[in-house]
Parts: C-alpha cells; structure tokens; sequence
C-alpha cells in the first residue's frame, strides 16, 4: 500500500470514529439539553412577574406560548407571554410578562438573541434596555421613545426607550412584543386561554 493510500485509509478511519463519537455524544445529551432550555423558559416566566412562585403553560404554537404565573397561595399574578420574532442579525427570543388583565407589562427579558455586540446586543442590558419596560401600559399599542431619556417616570405611559446606534434591534423587540399582547387579547377573546378571563 502506498503512502497516499494509507493516508486516505486513516482519515477517513478518524473521520469516522470522530463522527460516531459526536452523534453518541449528541443523542446522549439531547434530552439534558432540552431539559435545560425548558428549565431556562420556565425560569425566564418566574422573572418577568414579580413575586409569582409558579408556572404553568396554558397555550403554545409556533414561536408564541402563555404561562400562568401564580403566588405560593395559588393566586394569578399575570401571565409570561414567549414570543420570538426576526431582529437586525437573527431570531429574537423573549418573555415578557404582563399583569392578570393583560393592561400592564410588568417585565422583559431576553431568552436569545444573536444582534451586533456593544450595539444591537445591548437588549439583553437591565441598565440600557430592559428597566424601561417595567410598569408600560399595553392597553394600546406601545412607541418607541427617540432620542432616549434617562428616567423611566420621563416616558410616556405606553412609550419604551430605544437604544442609540440600534433601533432596529429596539424596534425589533417593540414588534414582537407588540404582537405577543395582540395575540393573548385574541386568545382571551376566543376563550382558548381557559386561565385567562
């Protein structure tokens, strides 16, 4: 056997072995990795509304799904609507959570996203983003607010900051968002949400 021969024999014998090795790797974990990302979702739900101790998916389709977040006493505290929408680079994933009535959003969190670091990315920042979502009103469509301000008490009720340098990103989470309350309110209509009245 000449050299060539041997050479072709040995990569393909290691291609194979390393294949067989990531797909055994890959069916392992696959159910860990799933667990986990459940385990991210459900704990995202926790976050955006405050005080709830449990949750409980009610509703799920394509890129949306409602949880029911309850007190330790069982009482409804408010719902954690997931939602994903295409922002300036990728998908964007989030939870946002909005009180029993469906009037009031209450927080905002960033599940995934793949945006521009030190611009777009800065949705996922409490400081530069998320902090003015707390207490909007989604009784009406919510704006974004351009140039930004500082103080959350200086928006309107309905209004969120953008972020300077990406309001693609900003306008992203705006849409999806926008469309997640949309989307709960016709759920609540049609009395596909048995938790929600």
């Amino acid at each position: 056997m000449n050299l060539s021969t041997r050479m072709i024999v040995v990569l393909t014998a290691v291609g194979l072995l390393s294949g067989s090795f990531l797909a055994i790797v890959g069916q392992v974990t696959k159910e860990r990795i799933i667990f986990n990302k459940r385990h991210e979702i459900e704990m995202a739900a926790l976050k955006v509304v405050p005080g709830a101790s449990s949750v409980k998916m009610i509703y799920e389709e394509r890129d949306f799904a409602v949880f029911e977040d309850r007190d330790e006493a069982g009482n409804l505290l408010g719902y954690a609507l997931q939602a994903a929408g295409t922002g300036f680079q990728d998908k964007i994933v989030l939870e946002i959570g909005v009180n029993a009535e469906l009037t009031t959003i209450l927080g905002l969190t960033i599940i995934e996203q793949k945006e521009t670091p030190g611009l777009g990315a800065k949705i996922t920042s409490e400081e530069d983003f998320l902090r003015y979502w707390q207490n909007r009103d989604c009784t009406k469509e919510l704006t974004l607010r351009k140039p930004p301000v500082e103080d959350p008490g200086a928006l309107a009720s309905n209004e969120v900051n953008a972020i300077t340098g990406a309001t693609i990103s900003s306008r992203a989470v705006l849409n999806i968002v926008n469309e997640a309350i949309k989307k709960a309110r016709q759920l609540q209509t049609e009395g596909k949400l048995s938790g929600i009245n």
